[in-house]
């Protein structure tokens, strides 16, 4: 007999690998939304331009985030790639095969 923890298991992996880019979109924005609280947030899919690519023909996507928060004010650039990477952690494995950081916070002089 499965428990329910494994069914769900099953059930969650085959839903994320039949994820099409749109759910990809709204996945990124709200894990983005809840980890970053960003005051601006652009999630572009430039999948399209990736056709043929292997991660696309394993059904990941490409994308651009463009992102502001105020968690990135004071931190160096890597710093800021890491918290947005790690606020993603769960689909890097089968959502996200690439993904460009484009940070958009101005730093106080």
């Amino acid at each position: 007999m499965y428990s329910y923890l494994y069914v769900d298991y099953i059930i969650e992996g085959f839903w994320d690998k039949k994820m099409n880019n749109q759910a990809r979109l709204d996945k990124i924005r709200d894990l983005l939304t809840e980890a970053l609280a960003p005051t601006s947030l652009e999630i572009i899919d430039d999948s399209h331009l990736h056709a043929g690519h292997a991660g696309a023909r394993g059904g990941a996507g490409h994308f651009t985030v463009k992102i502001d928060s105020p968690k990135f004010v004071g931190l160096p650039l890597l710093k800021q790639h890491r918290l947005v990477y790690q606020a993603l952690d769960t689909m890097m494995d089968r959502d996200i095969h690439a993904l460009s950081i484009q940070i958009t916070t101005q730093q106080p002089k």
